[in-house]
């Protein structure tokens, strides 16, 4: 064990250094030391040890002979641990990317500032390695299927993965002659962000032919549980997922009971408690006699309940929402009337202004507001003061050409350290929005960062704040800042709070949206979009406004082109 052990960590040692920029011979001689102990018999290390002759063998110099020592007769390296420590561990994990070496792992932290593998699939899909020296396009989508590989193995997907793959395993069961009804429930019908495992309720008089049926779909990749009620299976994409069948007069109670979540479920029970009923995923009981309901609609009525949607069942407050008759109208797709936030090959993005422009309108949208990173943004081709009037003439063009579409031109502007922004207020002034996001700087101290933010919103031509915490989704947790002052600066300013909608982001979560709501504040749900494809992710920004309790009235791009015109016309002149 001392030598694999050993082994293992002159390796690590080696791959350390090098990502820390250390003089390459040290690396390489850690990584000799590596392959000398790995050759050895499976005793030799610790006799080599114990008789003192490890220094007298070729490629252990005194150094590494004591600190093998050390470890050998301790167990550990003090020296080795300390040197993990100093390593963002997120550097250590995208090593484990084919193509990606300690140099370039190191290359991608000092150009693009990146640390996490979350962090370095966000800069991919952002198109940021395709022209950075030593990488390219080529190498950017080797790295997004490396990343995807290990997020399925390790059973974590964003929703819209998840969704998508969903959506098809459900198209799949419904074409079993016998279906009376199926639907997807869980955690992708309550539209959580991260998903673990697919959950399906469906109802058949053949509920073992439906059980063989689908265990023998092509897209399952193995049969883990083949129950009486419950078929649980890993897929080709590996995502777990259950199936539950029922009879039909189970099916709503099932469908509510296995949508969840465990502290809605929880609440409705003992709301049935004390109404003298019993409810679990067979039925509402009053005694021992089922009480009939044909749809979850008739099961919450049975509970003096209004129907209660998916997203809101997370014990939130829907539950005395809606005894009380205010749940909100929630959002809807067909409500966006317009996007923001959108990246051209100014910067970033894949596509040309006018290539933006027809999708939008082929999409029915009567606006688009065009976003590309500023100056400080080098990694990103950020765009200077005379780019951005190069861009304007392109979109005075545009808009002669296209006037059916109203194309606002603003820019995503970087907050400093310090809360300023990174153009002149007569730069910003030509514009007619601006959107201010932090993109530096995200591991400041928490009253540090709500400084910078106060600061920053205070800027009277902030038009938005884009995406508040900084989060991503499986790498990054949000910056520490102190919301309650961050969303009070944003209402005194007359800010409006970005929810990025781009599936590793989702940012503003959900669970702050309730209370942004009743603050009085206004939200744009914005796709951060790189490219065409990523349009779609305003979806994703809906689903979970949804979540969070969001009517249309509560975000901005539900407003009519008429009325954003002159909505920006009063906010910067």
């Amino acid at each position: 064990m001392e030598k694999k052990g050993a082994a293992k960590m002159l390796e690590e040692i080696g791959v350390l250094l090098e990502l820390k920029g250390e003089n390459p011979f040290k690396s390489r001689a850690y990584y000799s030391a590596a392959r000398t102990v790995e050759m050895m018999g499976e005793d030799a290390l610790y006799k080599l040890v114990h008789e003192d002759k490890l220094k007298d063998v070729k490629g252990i110099g005194s150094a590494l002979n004591e600190k093998l020592k050390e470890f050998v007769l301790i167990g550990s390296l003090p020296y080795y641990e300390d040197l993990k420590s100093s390593v963002p561990g997120g550097l250590l994990e995208m090593l484990r990317l084919p193509g990606l070496g300690p140099r370039k792992v190191r290359a991608l932290c000092d150009m693009l500032e990146i640390t996490t593998l979350a962090e370095l699939e966000y800069a991919c899909r952002e198109n940021r390695l395709a022209n950075l020296k030593g990488f390219g396009a080529k190498t950017q989508g080797k790295i997004l299927a490396g990343i995807d590989f290990i997020r399925r193995s390790e059973g974590q997907f964003f929703y819209n993965e998840a969704r998508n793959i969903a959506e098809k395993l459900l198209e799949k069961i419904k074409e079993f002659p016998g279906i009376e009804e199926v639907s997807l429930a869980g955690s992708i019908r309550r539209c959580r962000e991260i998903v673990k495992n697919i959950d399906l309720v469906a109802s058949t008089k053949q509920p073992g032919r439906l059980k063989g049926f689908f265990a023998e779909l092509p897209v399952i990749e193995e049969v883990i549980v083949l129950g009486e009620t419950k078929v649980s299976v890993c897929l080709e994409e590996g995502i777990n997922a259950d199936l539950r069948v029922v009879k039909r007069e189970e099916f709503p109670f099932a469908l509510h009971h296995f949508t969840g979540s465990k502290e809605h479920n929880t609440a409705l029970r003992h709301r049935a408690k004390s109404m003298g009923l019993k409810i679990n995923e067979y039925g509402i009981f009053q005694g021992e006699d089922l009480l009939s309901c044909r749809d979850e609609t008739e099961l919450f009525r049975t509970l003096n309940l209004s129907y209660i949607q998916p997203e809101l069942r997370e014990n939130y407050g829907e539950i005395e929402a809606a005894q009380e008759g205010s749940l909100p109208t929630l959002i809807e797709d067909q409500d966006i009337k317009g996007i923001f936030h959108v990246h051209t090959n100014y910067s970033d993005g894949i596509n040309t202004l006018e290539e933006i422009v027809l999708y939008c309108l082929e999409a029915g949208y009567e606006y688009v507001g065009i976003t590309d990173h500023s100056q400080s943004a080098f990694y990103a081709r950020g765009l200077k003061a005379e780019d951005l009037v190069r861009q304007k003439e392109e979109i005075e063009g545009l808009r002669k050409k296209y006037p059916q579409l109203g194309i606002f031109h603003g820019v995503e502007s970087d907050i400093r350290s310090d809360g300023s922004l990174d153009y002149d207020d007569t730069v910003l002034k030509q514009l007619d929005f601006v959107i201010a996001s932090v993109h530096s700087g995200l591991n400041m101290e928490r009253g540090k960062m709500t400084e910078r933010l106060q600061q920053a919103l205070s800027h009277p031509l902030i038009t938005m704040f884009g995406h508040p915490t900084n989060r991503l989704l499986l790498g990054r947790d949000s910056s520490a800042l102190d919301l309650e002052v961050v969303f009070r600066a944003a209402l005194e300013n007359n800010v409006i709070l970005e929810l990025n909608a781009s599936p590793a982001r989702l940012d503003l979560d959900w669970r702050h949206l309730k209370k942004i709501k009743a603050m009085g504040l206004t939200v744009s749900i914005n796709p951060d979009a790189h490219h065409l494809a990523s349009f779609e992710d305003t979806g994703l920004g809906v689903a979970t406004a949804r979540k969070g309790w969001l009517e249309k009235n509560d975000v901005f791009n539900t407003r009519s082109r008429l009325e954003v015109e002159d909505y920006l016309d009063r906010r910067l002149n």
